[in-house]
């Protein structure tokens, strides 16, 4: 029975957390209640605990609760946190790392899945800084219930109520399905730009980010994968969990590729590797001169096209960075290098940022438009279609071993 720690903030639709707990129990969820001391104005804990049948976390001092350090021992046990409705202020503390109350504490203290569904006055929700802290949740991973447009408690009308109970139960069991649907894979991810030495000083690159790639990376550990990181020179920190490997240039990339290859089940291949480096590196600086000079330049190695011919029963995943005809180059390059998924994005304005829209190409059926989304969104969407095609991958052998 998966556990799902439902965390209450102070906000008149705290009512509606009872019906949420309900629902989740009718799908067999086992729910405990974390209060924030505001919660308990508008709904008493005892109710809470009449209906969880288990105890209710809202005062980190009382007597009792530091035995077992309470917001510790739930945050290893939850399968999923759960925040609804969350106000303005648990999204800037989940946002800004604050833990001074049991649930703000809990989060920060927990690494299961998150879903939060906000709920506040329409300003409040389209205030800069609660639009600021809600996409830094998401592209943590955390998943959120968009609040619905009505009449408000404060006699508004607008957008800002809590999401529908049904809304929030189904993306809750929606983040419960996807919590370990990606365990037994081995994933190896590739991400960053490659850097290419002209001498000591200089070098030819791109503008890569490496936050595609690292987001995917994120998303399958957090999924149950066991995740290969190798990553170009980033500016961004090497995630926990999962073995990281720091490359500098195409053929060191190359290189470690190989050597985790075969443990690998899935390979997703987002990083922006140099097509060409210099035929020489000078071992001292170059000096400029009155004249025009050039740069020789020769091809370096097809990394993802090398893996083609060797895939065997692994998935392997690729990215189309292009400026023009988007899905036609990303159906060519997935029948060259035997691709069974292209991620194509338009980088006509560059590289970088948090966000990204994308197209899915498939090797069967129509493309699938991803709309502009955190790239932890997005990475979890690829994760998604990964899902799906081992699923199909194995029909087929269940088929032929027929019943047992």
């Amino acid at each position: 029975m998966p556990m799902v720690v439902l965390g209450v903030t102070g906000c008149i639709a705290a009512y509606k957390a009872c019906e949420v707990l309900r629902e989740l129990q009718r799908f067999e969820v086992d729910v405990h209640v974390v209060m924030t001391s505001a919660a308990t104005r508008f709904v008493g804990p005892m109710t809470f605990e009449a209906l969880s049948r288990h105890p209710v976390f809202h005062d980190q001092w009382a007597l009792g609760a530091n035995s077992d350090i309470r917001h510790i021992s739930l945050a290893e046990a939850a399968d999923l946190l759960l925040v609804a409705p969350a106000t303005a202020n648990i999204v800037g503390k989940f946002a800004r790392g604050i833990a001074d109350d049991p649930l703000s504490t809990l989060y920060t203290a927990t690494v299961a899945p998150t879903v939060i569904a906000p709920a506040m006055n329409t300003n409040m929700f389209d205030h800069p800084a609660v639009q600021e802290n809600l996409a830094t949740l998401r592209s943590r991973g955390v998943r959120i219930v968009e609040p619905g447009s009505g009449y408000l408690a404060c006699g508004w009308l607008g957008r800002g109520r809590l999401a529908e109970v049904g809304e929030i139960v189904e993306a809750t069991m929606a983040a419960l399905a996807r919590r370990r649907d990606l365990s037994g894979e081995t994933v190896l991810v590739t991400a960053g730009p490659t850097v290419e030495d002209i001498d000591p000083v200089r070098f030819v690159s791109n503008r890569s980010s490496g936050r595609m790639g690292y987001r995917v990376a994120e998303a399958a550990r957090d999924r149950g994968a066991q995740v290969i990181l190798v990553s170009g020179p980033t500016e961004l920190p090497a995630p926990s969990g999962l073995e990281y490997v720091s490359v500098r240039s195409a053929e060191e990339m190359a290189r470690a590729v190989q050597e985790h290859f075969d443990h690998a089940t899935v390979v997703v291949a987002a990083a922006a590797v140099a097509d060409y480096r210099p035929v020489a590196v000078s071992a001292a600086k170059l000096k400029k001169g009155d004249g025009p000079r050039t740069l020789e330049l020769v091809r370096t190695e097809d990394i993802l096209g090398s893996l083609g011919d060797k895939k065997g029963e692994r998935l392997l995943v690729g990215f189309a960075a292009e400026t023009e005809n988007l899905v036609d180059r990303a159906r060519a390059k997935m029948s060259a290098k035997k691709l069974d998924l292209i991620v194509a994005n338009d980088v006509a304005d560059g590289f970088g940022g948090e966000s990204n829209a994308a197209v899915l190409v498939r090797r069967a059926g129509a493309p699938v438009e991803v709309p502009l989304v955190s790239k932890r969104e997005l990475a979890d969407r690829i994760c998604d279609e990964i899902v799906e095609l081992r699923a199909r991958v194995a029909e087929p052998e269940k088929a032929k071993a027929g019943p047992r």
